[in-house]
């Protein structure tokens, strides 16, 4: 709610440009009004006409419509936002968001569930394998890691402390436990400690095509077995990428995964596009190298490691249910947690953009055709004379006109 106030409060910069209009406006129409009243008294001779125009021309203008087409809107519009569990942060984003051609979406959490189990083990003994891989994860805080440990547990295995750990972000871990050193984690992993993987090659090449994430556990150096972590697709992710590639946009998927594995999970969901095997530090950097080609993009995403990437996109979106520091950077957030809540609020994000437009259009246009009427240039030729009584109510009608129009958006639905 304090947000959702503070974006109503906000200004967007095509509110600014109406805001230096307005300031330039008001001397003009007092300079417009003067040289009415001076035209009409001293040349034509009419004192009475030229003192109803001077008034008139005050009255008729109203930069009160300038300065309500924008923020009138934009009220309606987050109201609208909230009202479908779509929180517009940032007043600016509304502009920009019509530029994009490109959203990225993180997996984990964003387009899958991210409730993962424990599949498949691949070991000579696979209980001992799950215990060991258990004791490695205890201390991390990931939830594939979680996952693991929670298997363990349900199998009425006793998770013991690790004697040291290390944590590898986006690579996995290395403990030791009872003198032996132990590592669960990708190929990444395993090729940077100088671990042979090729008796385990097929098993994994097998279960990545299944779009299964999967970890290697190795103890003193070789590799000893295999777990397999799958996560299952959100029940809306595919009519979301759908929609956003209907409405002429490219869809892209962005994880630390492997490719295989990503591109399992890519192709269930129709995404082409697939950035695979990011680091957490570097999604930040994929999203750089979008740009650089010269695309406009939006990051959806739910983690921690999603927040700079966020920020960085040119608009960024947080899954409700995700992380607060994710939260705290997207510009919106997208509280119901589905993912077709994306197209929603671009949808929702051009259509208050087309009310502020309309409304300024109004605005201009009104002023433009009223002023001119109200200084008398039609009442030589058609006898035209626009009364004090009669600019005052049409000032008023073209603010109502500018609220009314702004109060259409409460008619739209998602």
């Amino acid at each position: 709610m304090k947000l959702a106030r503070e974006v109503q409060l906000s200004k967007a910069p095509i509110q600014r440009l109406a805001d230096k209009v307005v300031n330039f406006f008001v001397p003009i129409v007092v300079v417009i009004a003067i040289a009415a009243f001076v035209v009409w008294y001293l040349v034509f001779n009419n004192g009475m006409l030229a003192l109803t125009c001077f008034v008139s021309v005050l009255v008729i203008a109203c930069p009160c419509a300038l300065g309500t087409a924008t923020p009138t809107a934009i009220m309606i519009g987050v109201s609208k936002g909230a009202e479908n569990g779509i929180l517009i942060k940032n007043s600016a984003v509304l502009e920009i968001i019509g530029k994009l051609d490109t959203v990225v979406f993180d997996k984990t959490g964003t387009l899958t569930k991210g409730k993962l189990e424990v599949i498949d083990i691949v070991a000579e003994n696979k209980k001992h394998i799950l215990k060991i891989a258990a004791v490695a994860e205890k201390r991390f805080e990931h939830p594939i890691g979680e996952t693991i440990v929670k298997k363990a547990e349900n199998e009425g295995i006793k998770v013991s402390e690790p004697d040291f750990f290390e944590a590898l972000p986006g690579l996995g871990v290395i403990v030791e436990f009872k003198r032996k050193k132990i590592l669960v984690g990708n190929r990444g992993l395993l090729k940077s400690n100088k671990v042979s993987i090729k008796n385990l090659e097929g098993d994994i090449e097998r279960l990545e095509k299944e779009g299964k994430t999967v970890l290697v556990v190795a103890i003193d150096g070789k590799a000893a077995g295999l777990l397999a972590v799958s996560d299952t697709i959100k029940e809306h992710s595919k009519e979301a990428i759908g929609t956003l590639r209907r409405n002429g946009l490219k869809v892209v998927m962005l994880t630390g995964d492997s490719r295989k594995a990503a591109e399992a999970i890519a192709k269930q969901l129709n995404i082409n596009e697939v950035l695979a095997e990011v680091l957490p530090a570097k999604k930040v950097e994929e999203i750089r190298k979008l740009q650089h080609e010269g695309r406009f993009i939006a990051m959806v995403g739910d983690g921690i490691n999603d927040a700079p990437a966020i920020t960085q996109a040119n608009v960024g979106i947080a899954i409700g249910g995700g992380t607060d520091i994710a939260m705290e950077a997207g510009d919106i957030v997208l509280v119901k947690d589905d993912p077709r809540d994306v197209a929603v609020s671009i949808k929702l994000s051009k259509k208050t953009l087309q009310k502020i437009k309309q409304n300024l259009f109004w605005a201009f246009f009104y002023n433009m055709l009223t002023i001119p009427l109200a200084a008398g240039i039609l009442y030589s030729s058609l006898g035209i004379l626009v009364r004090p009584e009669i600019a005052a109510a049409t000032m008023i009608l073209s603010d109502i006109t500018v609220v009314g129009n702004s109060m259409l958006l409460k008619r739209w639905n998602p």
